[in-house]
């Protein structure tokens, strides 16, 4: 479980920007950073600062994956054949949680790692209880049977504030969904920019 479960819009506030997109983010109502001193006009973020920001941003929204976990997926992307920038993204994008998630069988990514831990997922009829579990295309997500009438998995399917992106195929009436191919950058709907390449450089500097 994530340090952060409990105080994610913390992440909001730290950053300045509503980088779920829910309507109960504190940003929608107050843009300034935590603290007493938040209000003052914010410096001018030097080259390391906004690399430091894409890259926590970018490791937020996944759930607050720890340095490790997310240095270990950059590594990754470095290896895999073409652009660094798009392959970090998909190799997000893969991880079940993330899937989860996109496919609105919960209302935040936080509860979508909470939901894999707890045992409510099957991929190929498999129960999977790892969030990082890595999906590949074709793979088909389910929620156990035993688990289909869970209040929160309801609610999160009624949600109006995102809808399932074209890589996903799901069927909120059978509760599955297939993963249907790896997004690029483009394909992923992030509620605010994110930049891949200046993780890039921070990593390439750091």
């Amino acid at each position: 479980m994530t340090k952060r479960t409990s105080a994610k819009y913390k992440i909001d506030r730290r950053m300045g920007e509503n980088i779920w997109g829910r309507p109960k983010s504190p940003v929608n109502r107050r843009e300034n950073a935590p603290g007493q001193h938040g209000a003052r006009r914010k410096a001018k973020l030097s080259d390391f600062g906004l690399q430091l920001r894409a890259k926590q941003k970018l490791k937020g929204y996944y759930g607050d994956l720890t340095e490790k976990q997310f240095r270990r997926i950059f590594r990754e992307a470095e290896r895999v054949k073409g652009d660094t920038g798009e392959n970090l993204i998909g190799l997000l994008e893969r991880r079940l949680d993330a899937v989860v998630y996109r496919a609105k069988f919960v209302a935040t990514m936080f509860a979508a790692r909470q939901f894999v831990n707890h045992g409510h997922v099957k991929v190929n009829g498999q129960r999977v209880n790892i969030p990082s579990y890595r999906v590949k295309e074709g793979d088909v997500i389910e929620v156990r049977d035993r688990s289909k009438q869970i209040a929160v998995l309801l609610e999160a399917t009624q949600l109006a504030e995102r809808d399932v992106p074209d890589y996903i195929d799901a069927d909120h009436s059978k509760m599955t969904a297939t993963f249907v191919r790896t997004p690029g950058l483009s394909d992923v709907p992030y509620p605010v920019m994110m930049e891949p390449n200046l993780v890039i450089e921070f990593y390439a500097q750091n």
